[in-house]
């Protein structure tokens, strides 16, 4: 099963990288697979540190603006309790993980990874539907290069009337945020302005 959430890590000088991961998870949450570019920061940092800390969260805006790279500002963190590393304040729940196995072979590189601390902050919020859909929007608009701009177009209408139906402000904003992102690429027609 792939768990979305976000991940921070660090590198040798100690900043902090977050960004919106998919891994692959066992049943038991005692291993995690992930699979960044090997391009990413993410997987500089894993490479060189070899730990890292994957998050379940409800805060979509937080996600959507680590996927476009509107993330200016590093929401408050606390110390990791056994890697080092750092936990989102803000997370319902959190993984602190060590790097097993890198597989480099590919573009796309797979981390196996063992859980070695779990902690909880805070309930998860519970089933939105627009929490869900800005997750999917959020997919779409870290995808655009692999989508025709129909394909992306007919996804946002849809995703937009679900957001339109259930939404709170934060799914919203972070829809906005994301739909604005989508419309500004190159790729996507100007001839159509999509509102949610």
């Amino acid at each position: 099963m792939i768990l979305e959430g976000l991940c921070t890590t660090i590198n040798l000088h100690g900043a902090v990288n977050i960004a919106p991961m998919g891994p692959v998870v066992d049943e038991q949450q005692t291993t995690f697979r992930f699979r960044p570019f090997q391009t990413s920061t993410t997987f500089a940092n894993l490479k060189a540190t070899g730990c890292g800390v994957f998050h379940v969260t409800d805060n979509v805006e937080l996600i959507a603006r680590a996927v476009i790279g509107e993330l200016h500002q590093l929401p408050e963190l606390q110390p990791a309790a056994v890697v080092q590393g750092s936990v989102l304040a803000n997370a319902c729940r959190w993984y602190e993980f060590e790097v097993i196995a890198i597989d480099e072979s590919q573009e796309r590189t797979e981390i196996q990874t063992r859980i070695v601390h779990v902690g909880r902050i805070r309930d998860f919020w519970g089933f939105n539907r627009a929490k869900h859909a800005v997750l999917e929007t959020a997919i779409l608009a870290s995808r655009l290069h692999l989508l025709s701009p129909e394909d992306v177009e007919r996804q946002l209408l849809h995703l937009a009337v679900i957001v339109r139906k259930t939404a709170g402000q934060q799914e919203q904003t972070a829809f906005e945020l994301l739909q604005d992102y989508i419309q500004n690429d190159d790729s996507f027609p100007d001839d159509e302005p999509t509102s949610a």
